[in-house]
């Protein structure tokens, strides 16, 4: 069986940063759209040249709706891998992206009953997708999360696309095990791995612990 891919999302300070980079997972988000966990780019590519990720590691920026001169100025700052469209951007709009850039590109579906069908229009276009619940007034990073019976149809979309697929939204040490049995590519966690706002280096040992990957 293989090994459940982990994306540590969220990381708004150099101790979240370190934390999630010395536990080992392979993905490291940073958000730099609105958000209260939202990044100031000059200020994280300070903290990064301060850590030291494995070869294998990767850094995801999260954004929403981005211009292409928006994503220039925080790599300018921040050796991102990975962009992650977390809004309403248009395939076209993305294509135009990672054309630009030479990134692997992800895009957040927010989980609804056209979830599938909007999933299958990014087909070709993205190299890997993140599932998550829609909150009004937020575009992600809420803690909801949706009804884990919809997860091997989302994975089964992303295997006949033959890309990743990860899943957000209220995931935690307590309930990991759970979202597990619906056999997941991969999760995505953000305030499941805080406490006070911070990330936790116990509660991050926990779902590792849990992952099988420690």
């Amino acid at each position: 069986m293989k090994a459940t891919i982990l994306k540590l999302c969220g990381n708004h300070s150099l101790q979240d940063l370190q934390r999630s980079v010395n536990s080992g997972a392979p993905y490291i988000g940073i958000v730099f759209a609105k958000s209260k966990r939202k990044v100031d780019p000059t200020l994280c590519g300070k903290w990064l040249k301060q850590i030291e990720k494995g070869n294998d590691q990767k850094y995801v920026g999260v954004f929403v709706n981005p211009t292409l001169q928006e994503i220039a100025h925080v790599l300018s700052h921040v050796p991102l891998d990975i962009i992650q469209f977390h809004g309403t951007e248009s395939p076209e709009e993305i294509i135009d992206i990672k054309l630009s850039t030479g990134l692997t590109v992800w895009k957040a579906i927010h989980h609804n009953q056209n979830g599938l069908t909007k999933m299958k229009s990014y087909n070709r276009v993205v190299d890997g997708y993140v599932i998550d619940s829609k909150v009004k007034g937020a575009w992600g990073g809420t803690g909801a999360s949706f009804d884990w019976e919809s997860i091997p149809a989302y994975n089964k979309e992303a295997e006949v696309q033959g890309v990743q697929c990860l899943i957000a939204g209220g995931i935690t040490p307590l309930n990991v095990e759970e979202i597990l049995t619906y056999s997941p590519q991969g999760i995505d966690i953000s305030s499941g791995i805080e406490t006070n706002g911070s990330k936790d280096g116990y509660k991050i040992q926990l779902i590792m612990e849990r992952l099988k990957i420690l």
